[in-house]
């Protein structure tokens, strides 16, 4: 028989932790975690010369120079797995150049494949002779395998919490609190990781004049479900440890 205080505190730790692997999920999907603001452009050679930027980044193989420099001058943003790219229709690159960028503008992206999250960094981005930026290079895959690694843990504790409730137990409770916080924590590492990423980026990648540079709701969305993780594995915890001590006392008493 399980205390009403241990049956909400689980119930409420059930919403907080499906909430949060919710956030989290959108937030791994989409590419709002770093968003750049760039200036209108002037003139036919400007737009002729971010025409040739955008088929590169489209069609190009992979670089890291090359795609940050889209991603300076088209609005870009930047995801764990997505880069985009603010484009006007193809019939209107070379219409107006001075309205642009055009309201209707289309948002063009490209994923990050599993090679390219493991494909090093440099200490002069597309300069491969520059030599390997070990900081930035781990700092970059931890950021796309921490979040995985959450996902994994909270998926794990859920089986273990659906086993527990067809065998009637709270034992393993405690365990799955553990689980959630090494999630909650995993999370906000992904995030830090991210920051200092896109700082050490950016010294290494000076943005052009007029860009500016701002965090996007993704990155917000993934900030909130680490703490709310965090909270599910505080009331869980609660649960185990409240609910084990009771049971040691009520055992006591019996035998007394």
């Amino acid at each position: 028989m399980v205390d009403n205080r241990y049956a909400t505190a689980l119930v409420i730790a059930c919403v907080l932790s499906i909430l949060a692997t919710v956030y989290l999920s959108v937030a791994i999907g989409t590419q709002h975690w770093y968003q750049y603001s760039s200036p209108t452009v002037r003139g036919e050679a400007n737009v002729s010369e971010l025409r040739s930027l955008y088929d590169e980044f489209m069609t190009g193989e992979f670089d890291e120079k090359t795609y940050s420099d889209t991603l300076f001058r088209l609005n870009g943003t930047v995801g764990l797995w997505w880069r985009c790219v603010l484009v006007p229709p193809s019939a209107h690159w070379s219409r107006e150049p001075a309205r642009f960028p055009d309201p209707k503008m289309l948002l063009e992206c490209r994923n990050f494949t599993l090679l390219e999250q493991f494909t090093p960094k440099y200490k002069e981005p597309g300069n491969h002779n520059s030599g390997e930026d070990m900081l930035r290079t781990y700092l970059w895959r931890c950021q796309f395998l921490l979040p995985l690694s959450s996902l994994g843990l909270v998926v794990l504790a859920g089986l273990i919490g659906f086993c527990a409730c067809l065998c009637r137990s709270l034992t393993p409770t405690l365990g799955i609190g553990v689980l959630h916080l090494l999630a909650g924590l995993c999370t906000l590492a992904t995030v830090c990781c991210y920051l200092a990423g896109m700082d050490l980026l950016h010294r290494v990648s000076m943005l052009p004049d007029k860009v500016d540079g701002s965090l996007g709701w993704s990155l917000y969305l993934a900030l909130i479900s680490s703490p709310l993780h965090m909270m599910a594995a505080a009331l869980l915890v609660w649960a185990a440890r409240s609910h084990s001590q009771n049971y040691y006392r009520m055992t006591a008493y019996r035998v007394a």
